[in-house]
């Protein structure tokens, strides 16, 4: 590294450097040419001082400016980067392990004396050679592509990557373009045995009391051509339903199940595929699942007094949640069975167009009117308003109207009882009018509006579609029909029906959800965990008007699957109301968090799952296919573990060729500090002889 200065550069024109010398001998020539009581050799080294400190200070007032050049010597870069997963631990013993660990280490201080900057890294991120193998997934390419944007304008000599080849996440590393030589060493075993791997299992991870529900597992057999595999599949320590298929050679088998939902809640089923002799990995013979059992579907119950396409492209909406049931009622056209006409039994009742003028369905629409379920109200030409005026709802008009508008639909930016994503509010902005009631509605003051009215292109403080939350229930009130329109319009511009989908599932969805006015709540941040991250809990306290307070004691006890209890104690702050607890193995948990409030024990239960990372057992045949295939796209080389010796001298043949970066600094000379000090000191200087030998 060296600085070097090229020349000085100045604001105004390097001729008036002539002035300050002038100004400089001048001022001195009259200050030291008349008597004086100092000999003739001060007096000339005060009129240096003199005219040189003139000259400094009138010459910076010309704005001189130093330009610095600083050459850097900046070495090449290369990175050790380590596989540090399970498989690696799997097959390669601990006395191997450490041989490399030594190889690296070696290597490393090898690349540093021959003028390379060098990093040793692994898979995990973590900084130096990691001794434990321990990481549960692997994914080569986003290690490879970490290695470019950590040097990101750096030279990067190469890489050395240390691996078994077999990446389970990501993408494959093959495909990839890395813009530094990659040389791979190959560890592990590459001898393909005869195996049985569970490849996957498919199922869904909701299933409903009393239903069975299908359960595929996909099994990859090698090495057992025209045997028989046996798959057990096991809930609560028992078999519960085996199958078996015959392998024609080496390829997948298919086992379908369909096992019964008997209990309520989180799960757990054991797939087991039987050891054959032969099988050196195990491991990958058996395979955990849960599934969420839950009670039942929500019921939404929608009542028409006639036929519409508003009921199809609603109950188009409704179908795709798989935690509804739609149940339709239409007198005399299709009927549903009375029990399901029950406020009761419902979660949400729709009434497109109820109670209409024919009064069809007027004692259903009472009867739900006054109960305490949620509701949303299509109102159409066809409604009977006198009668929905005298019940206790959310819709009122001035007068009866009698007359009809055609409006177009604008979402309301301040709605906060869910959240609509910018795309579904570009697309109302487009959709066809609806036909409503021209007179002027009487909505709650606490009310939320959803839809706005526009009128031509003027948007009107009207609302078209509205919600009001209270104690008792919620209820929707749209004030136009044709819905329908809305749903193929948007079909017709973008061959999809997103935007609408979204608002009104979101809609149906927040109407099912009762509010939670507990004072307590204690629940996890979510419902699945990983054994290797921290189970989260949150809690809440309120007041008796719903503020939050803090200083409760938060009393937690969690059970594992086997009864086993643990006690954990926290108290909430402001800005403390989680609590994080690691360490839980594989399985299902159930918690009972408990505080005081006014002196009354208030307790929440629930229940969480943890599921432990088992893909890297899943195979463990090392790739060093893939690893030759790495290293000869990107100009490096591939040797097995064995070799590492043979790469290390190759490497060390190659010059390391380090990069001059070349920095220009410019910077203003009156800023330099010891000219400063060398002015202050000229002065004093002089200022003192002349007071020492009597000047004035």
């Amino acid at each position: 590294m060296g600085i070097e200065m090229k020349n000085i550069i100045f604001e105004s024109s390097p001729g008036f450097m002539l002035l300050c010398i002038v100004a400089g001998v001048g001022y001195a020539w009259l200050l030291y040419t008349s008597k004086h009581p100092w000999t003739k050799n001060l007096n000339r080294l005060l009129f240096a001082f003199r005219a040189v400190t003139v000259f400094f200070l009138t010459f910076f007032l010309l704005g001189p400016i130093i330009k610095q050049v600083q050459n850097v010597l900046e070495k090449p870069v290369f990175v050790l980067l380590q596989d540090n997963s399970l498989s690696v631990k799997e097959v390669v013993d601990s006395a191997a392990r450490m041989t490399l660990s030594s190889q690296v280490k070696e290597l490393e201080a090898s690349l540093q004396d021959a003028g390379y900057n060098t990093h040793v890294t692994n898979f995990s991120g973590g900084e130096g050679f990691d001794e434990t193998f321990g990481a549960q997934a692997t994914n080569i390419h986003e290690s490879l592509r970490g290695v470019s944007n950590r040097f990101e304008g750096r030279s990067i000599a190469g890489t050395v990557l240390i691996s078994d080849g077999i990446y389970n996440t990501g993408l494959s590393p093959a495909y990839g373009n890395y813009n530094y030589p990659i040389h791979t060493i190959g560890i592990g075993d590459t001898t393909s045995r005869a195996d049985l791997m569970i490849r996957n299992i498919l199922y869904n991870k909701i299933a409903y009391q009393g239903n069975r529900f299908p359960l595929r597992v996909e099994v990859l057999a090698k090495g057992f051509p025209g045997e028989s595999v046996e798959v057990l599949l096991l809930h609560k320590g028992g078999v519960v339903d085996r199958k078996t298929e015959r392998a024609q050679g080496d390829g997948l088998l298919s086992f379908e199940f369909q096992p019964l939902a008997a209990e309520a809640g989180i799960q757990r089923w054991d797939v087991q595929v039987e050891v054959k002799t032969g099988e050196r990995n195990t491991k990958n013979n058996r395979a955990t699942i849960f599934i969420e059992v839950v009670e039942g579907k929500k019921k939404v119950l929608m009542v028409a007094g006639a036929p519409h396409p508003d009921i199809k492209a609603l109950r188009a909406v409704i179908d795709q949640n798989s935690n509804f049931e739609f149940l339709l009622h239409i007198p005399g056209v299709e009927e549903t069975p009375p029990m399901n006409l029950q406020p009761e039994n419902i979660d949400v009742a729709i009434f497109h167009q109820v109670p209409d003028n024919r009064g069809l369905a007027r004692e259903i629409f009472q009867r739900f009117s006054k109960s305490r379920t949620s509701l949303l109200l299509v109102v159409g030409a066809s409604t009977d308003l006198n009668l929905t005026a005298q019940q206790q709802l959310p819709l009122l008009f001035e007068q009866i109207p009698r007359q009809f508008d055609e409006v177009t639909p604008v979402i309301n930016t301040a709605f906060s009882n869910f959240v609509i994503s910018t795309e579904a509010f570009s697309m109302f902005s487009g959709f066809p009018p609806v036909q409503v009631h021209f007179g002027k509605a009487i909505i709650p003051v606490d009310a939320s509006v959803l839809l706005f009215q526009r009128v031509g292109s003027l948007t009107t403080a009207k609302p078209l579609l509205y919600v009001q939350t209270d104690e008792k229930r919620k209820v929707g009130i749209m004030l136009g029909e044709g819905l329908w329109r809305w749903r193929l319009h948007e079909f017709s511009r973008t061959e999809k029906t997103e935007a609408f989908d979204e608002l009104l599932g979101k809609l149906v969805q927040f109407l099912s959800t009762a509010d939670d006015r507990r004072k307590f709540r204690s629940y996890t941040v979510q419902q699945q965990f990983s054994d290797t991250e921290s189970v989260v809990f949150e809690s809440q306290v309120y007041n008796d008007i719903y503020e939050p307070v803090f200083g409760n004691a938060i009393e937690l006890e969690i059970a594992d699957e086997q009864g086993k209890r643990t006690q954990y104690t926290y108290v909430l702050s402001p800005g403390n109301s989680r609590y994080a607890i690691d360490g839980l193995k594989e399985g299902v948990y159930r918690y009972r968090s408990s505080t005081l409030i006014n002196n009354q024990k208030e307790e929440v239960r629930g229940q969480f799952l943890v599921v432990a990372q088992q893909i890297e057992l899943q195979n463990l045949t090392a790739d060093f296919e893939l690893l030759r295939k790495i290293a000869a796209t990107t100009g490096g080389t591939f040797h097995p573990v064995n070799a590492f010796n043979q790469l290390q001298q190759k490497l060390l043949q190659r010059e390391a060729k380090s990069i001059i970066r070349t920095e220009e600094r410019y910077d203003s000379l009156i800023n330099l500090k010891w000219i400063f000090f060398l002015l202050v000191m000229m002065i004093g200087v002089e200022w003192f002889l002349r007071k020492y030998y009597g000047g004035y």
